[in-house]
Parts: structure tokens; C-alpha cells; sequence
């Protein structure tokens, strides 16, 4: 350790984790039980480690402890990207090996890494298994859904918890309160380390044989939010509290050392989130039963397009396109026929409630007089008879030409009390990360390996279009688990 204050205080291990959620340790614990000396590096305190799973219910699209969901490779496959090449996307069909670097570095969904989480996740969840964790089908906020979802009992908490304690047990050395800056690479372009600052920016150099980046994505960075997203980007905000650690330091630390970027870095995981509340995840996912207004007290969307867990992401995404990114999810008495439709809201802030439209127009904000021709045509375009079915799709529809159309559970708002929740569009997290292999290698722009660097989690840019629901944790688990697998020694 150098004596001179100017120069870092240098430490030496084999692996260096950046990141401690499901990610960062999965990699740590995989790579301690190969008998590598590992350091993890991460930016909050003790208290709040585990990044955004920490905070997660840890949902994973499966329909077993074993197997992944029957739809999971279809979904990925119908959100690969957009317009792509029809010629480099049959090259992909053939032998990895054999991939041109234009493939190897092209921007969607790569099917050898859905390949690889299908082919992983369950011996990924016996592994986890090992160290305390139990799974089951359990209650989620969704009342309708569209595929099948296991969760850790104790969500990710569970997850931080018990991996934190098997990587602490295994000699894991953490830095708490560090933030990774740059790489460090030697002549021959390998990744040798890793220069860091600590508490009131003391600087720090680990050196090691191998660095895995797992420090998310920059969902909590508003310059890079706008410099992304644009302009509409003042108005998103972290879904949880672990969100607003992810600034973005390991895809810019990785790009800086040639990493190709990958996903969709003008888009994110979107979430409708009550912006009163400062309770973790505040989502409110009822607006399927009534109906979507902007500030100035119009509808802009059909709330029901299908069930709520397939829909809401993109119906968020409008949300935060309206004048000032809010909305307001309007219902009347007719809520209290959906049962237990409070499990749904995951906000701490009780509803507006209002006896009259005008009363509630008033309150929220909105121009009453706009709020009412807003409802009484949304009504008198409801469907006179059918079958209400709140736990199921069920075609109650409004009339042809009635724009925007609602295509389930349109039913008349007309009894009161009428209740309000506003809405806003939360990050869960951001699409754009870097390029992987199978092996969790980070690639340059040339398709090629960087020797030394791996990544894992949401520093893999995976997504386009919509959201595979429920694969993010899973994704961080299995690809952390390989990364520590491969930097191991």
C-alpha cells in the first residue's frame, strides 16, 4: 500500500465485482467457490446494498423451479429489435463460430443468449437453493396476467440477503461506499483492474486478474437519462429506492475500453407509479377498470388492450409523453366489484375521492367541464349488455368509431364516490447496456472478447420493444453466475 497520499491506495485480488444486487453477487459467490480472492465493490451503504434487487419482488417468467415459461423464447423473439436485416438475422440462425462481426455486434436481442437463460435458469434456481433460498408460485400485485411467474419467498431481499452471506462466509472482502471509475488495461489491451473512489474521494486501485461489471444501468443518471431518452427524461424517476445508485459508470467504463453497446438505449422498463408516494415500487395497476386522463382532462389511450401485466409498459410509456408525464387513472363505486383490486396498488397514498365529477375535476386538477364531456362520451360509447369479468379478458368493448377504443372492461363511470390515482412513468430500469457472449465476455465493437472484462445483469443490453416481463432478475442471476464461473482463475 503506497505510502503517498496522491497515489490510490492499491489493493490486489483475483476478481473485482462491481455491484452487489443479484448480479454482481452471483458472480462474486460463483467465482469465490472456484477459490478465487474476491472484491466487491459497491456504491451504497451496508444498509442498502443489493441495488435495484433489493427492492424487487424478483418475479422470474417460469412455470417451474426447472423450466422456463412456454412463451418466454417467443416473447424475446417478437421484441428482438426493430427492422432489422433479414439476411444477417438468417446468419444467426447458424453456428455462433461462424457469425460475421457485424452479427456478432448487432443490435438486438441475441437468440444465443436466450438460449443460454433458458438452458440455465433452472440449474441457476437449484444453485440458489443452496444457499437458503425457496421459490414458489406466490400472490403478486397482477389480477389478470398472461403468463406464469415463480418469485424467492422474500423477494429479492431473500436473494441479497442470502448471497451476501454466502459471499461474506466464502472470504469475500466488500468496499461499501466505493464507486468504480475506469478500467485499468495493460499493452495488450486486457483488463487488469480497476480504479475507484471511496469516502471523501479517496482514490483506490484494485488490481486483478478479471473485473465483472454488474452495476445496473443509468436509470438514476439524468444527464444520461436526457442525453438518451431526451428531453421527457426530467420527468421519470427510479422505481425504487436502489434505482437512483445506477449512474451509468460501468457501460461508460466499458465503452471507454472498445465494448460494443447493445439494447435499446432510447427506451426503458416502464412502470405507472404513484408520484405522492415514497413507498418502494408505488405502482397503482388498476386503471384497466376505468379510464386514463392527461391534464387536460382527455383520454389518450385504450386502458385494456389486453390483460394489465402486457399492457401497462407501453400504456406508462404514453403516460409520460402527455403534457407534463402524469395522468390520472379515474374509476367510480363499480372498483368495489373487482375483487381484492386493492393488491394492486402498491401506494401508500390513499385515492382522491370525490361524490361528484366536478368535486373530483376540482381536486385533481383538471378542467371540469372537460372531465365531464370526457366521461359522458367515454359512457355513451360502453356497451349496453355483456358479462363483466374482472379476472379475465372479457370483450367489454366500446363502440366502432369511439376513439381512443377501450377493448376490455369498459363499463359506464356513473356511480359515485368517483377516485383518482395520479400516474406517472417509473424507471425500473434502462434497456441500453453493452454486448455479452455466451460466456458472459463483454465484446468489442469488432465482435471480439476483451480479455479480463464480464458482465452481468442490466449492464447486458437485452431488451427492444417491449419487455420480456419477469426476466430481468433472472437474466442478472444466470449470466452472473457465469460470469464469476469464467473469471475465476
Amino acid at each position: 500500500m503506497s505510502a503517498d497520499k496522491n497515489t490510490p491506495d492499491t489493493h490486489d485480488f483475483d476478481v473485482v465485482v462491481i455491484g452487489c444486487g443479484i448480479a454482481g453477487l452471483s458472480a462474486a459467490v460463483s467465482a469465490l467457490e472456484k477459490g478465487a480472492r474476491v472484491a466487491i465493490l459497491e456504491r451504497s451503504t451496508v444498509e442498502d446494498r443489493g441495488g435495484q434487487t433489493r427492492w424487487t419482488e424478483a418475479q422470474m417468467r417460469m412455470k417451474s423451479e426447472h423450466e422456463v415459461s412456454d412463451d418466454f423464447e417467443s416473447h424475446f423473439a417478437e421484441n428482438a429489435g426493430h427492422y432489422l436485416d433479414p439476411e444477417l438475422i438468417s446468419e444467426a440462425a447458424g453456428d455462433y463460430a461462424n457469425w460475421s462481426s457485424i452479427v456478432k455486434t448487432l443490435n438486438f436481442t441475441d437468440p444465443e443468449l436466450i438460449s443460454t437463460i433458458t438452458e440455465r435458469a433452472g440449474p441457476t434456481l437449484q444453485w440458489l437453493k443452496t444457499f437458503g433460498v425457496r421459490f414458489d408460485f406466490q400472490p403478486s400485485y397482477f389480477i389478470t396476467t398472461c403468463t406464469t411467474r415463480i418469485s424467492p419467498v422474500g423477494g429479492g431481499l431473500a436473494l441479497v440477503e442470502a448471497l451476501a452471506a454466502a459471499a461474506e462466509k466464502k472470504g469475500a472482502t466488500f468496499f461499501y461506499r466505493t464507486t468504480a471509475r475506469d478500467l485499468v488495461t495493460d499493452d495488450t489491451g486486457r483488463v487488469r483492474g480497476v480504479l475507484a473512489v471511496g469516502e471523501r474521494n479517496r482514490g483506490l486501485r484494485f488490481n486483478a486478474k478479471a473485473v465483472v461489471l454488474g452495476s445496473g444501468g443509468f436509470q438514476g443518471n439524468p444527464e444520461m437519462l436526457t442525453h438518451y431518452i431526451g428531453p421527457k427524461a426530467r420527468y421519470l424517476r427510479p422505481v425504487a429506492r436502489g434505482g437512483y445508485y445506477n449512474k451509468g459508470e460501468g457501460i461508460r467504463m466499458a465503452m471507454s475500453v472498445g465494448a460494443a453497446g447493445s439494447g435499446d438505449y432510447g427506451q426503458i422498463h416502464a412502470e405507472p407509479l404513484d408520484p405522492r408516494s415514497g413507498a418502494p415500487e408505488p405502482i397503482v395497476l388498476v386503471f384497466n377498470y376505468g379510464i386514463l386522463v392527461n391534464k387536460r382532462g382527455e383520454r389518450f389511450i385504450d386502458e385494456a388492450p389486453s390483460t394489465v401485466d402486457a399492457t401497462y409498459e407501453n400504456i406508462t410509456r404514453h403516460i409520460l409523453e402527455e403534457p407534463e408525464g402524469i395522468a390520472w387513472a379515474v374509476m367510480d363505486a363499480g372498483i368495489g366489484d373487482v375483487p381484492n383490486w386493492k393488491k394492486s396498488v402498491r401506494s401508500d397514498q390513499a385515492p382522491v375521492s370525490a361524490a361528484t365529477l366536478d368535486e373530483l375535476a376540482q381536486k385533481i386538477g383538471v378542467p371540469a367541464a372537460a372531465l365531464a364531456h370526457t366521461v359522458s362520451d367515454f359512457n355513451a360509447a360502453c356497451p349496453a349488455d355483456g358479462k363483466f369479468d374482472p379476472l379475465a379478458t372479457d370483450g367489454l368493448k366500446t363502440a366502432t368509431g369511439y376513439a381512443p377504443p377501450k377493448s376490455n372492461w369498459a363499463r359506464p363511470l356513473a356511480k359515485g364516490p368517483f377516485i383518482a390515482y395520479p400516474l406517472i412513468c417509473g424507471n425500473c430500469f434502462t434497456f441500453g447496456g453493452i454486448k455479452v457472449n455466451t460466456r458472459s465476455e463483454v465484446v468489442n465493437a469488432d465482435g471480439e472478447p476483451i480479455p479480463g472484462l464480464y458482465a452481468a445483469g442490466e449492464m447486458i443490453g437485452l431488451y427492444y420493444g417491449t419487455y420480456t416481463g419477469a426476466t430481468s432478475v433472472l437474466r442478472g442471476a444466470v449470466f452472473g453466475r457465469i460470469a464469476g464461473e469464467q473469471a475465476a482463475p
